[in-house]
């Protein structure tokens, strides 16, 4: 049965974030709230916890996957960073942006996309996700929280309740903090001669 943990949406109680810190580090697929609305994270090396999560997505083989780090040192560990793209990406983070650059070999193969070789990055500023990645001292395997049946016009799933109700016991537990924001993150491709956004979602990149 799906455990959901209510959160303060701005001062997240440790006690909560360790709880969802320690389900993530044992496979499970812990559901969280972004400055997009909610998302769906998993450990970036549990490879069981992978497919659950591809399952609950149904997403394709060549879906682009996203890592959520803590700020842009730890983004530079997964990617390969030139010294524009940082300077960007230092204007833009921490914020509504999914960023997708040269994967390292720090990143396990099986997150990397199979043609170009890329990873997405997050630097998220929601109280909620930043206090969970600092509970669990490392990047997380995080994707938007959207149903696989859903509109392609509809946004992240909003609701902590409606979540409980649409996914009790496919995810493990849910950090509810209210309702989200509607949006989706701006999307900026780094493996082109210039930055192009390949999606327009709340982000406006400067």
């Amino acid at each position: 049965m799906t455990q959901r943990l209510d959160v303060h949406p701005t001062h997240p109680q440790k006690r909560l974030l360790d709880m969802a810190a320690k389900a993530l580090h044992s496979g499970e697929l812990v559901v969280y709230p972004a400055e997009t609305g909610y998302a769906v994270a998993c450990h970036i090396g549990d490879k069981g916890a992978l497919e659950r999560l591809v399952a609950l997505r149904r997403l394709p083989k060549d879906h682009q996957f996203t890592l959520i780090c803590r700020d842009l040192s730890e983004l530079g560990s997964y990617a390969r960073v030139e010294n524009a793209a940082y300077r960007i990406l230092k204007r833009n983070t921490p914020g509504a942006f999914t960023f997708v650059l040269p994967a390292t070999k720090e990143v396990p193969k099986r997150l990397v996309h199979p043609k170009k070789k890329t990873i997405g990055l997050r630097v998220p500023e929601h109280p909620v996700a930043i206090g969970l990645l600092e509970s669990m001292g490392e990047p997380l395997l995080s994707t938007t929280l959207r149903l696989p049946d859903s509109a392609d016009d509809e946004g992240p799933m909003q609701d902590g309740a409606d979540i409980l109700a649409a996914l009790d016991k496919r995810v493990d537990l849910i950090l509810d903090s209210g309702v989200g924001a509607l949006g989706a993150s701006t999307i900026v491709d780094f493996t082109t001669p210039e930055p192009q956004i390949l999606r327009q979602g709340l982000g406006e990149l400067r």
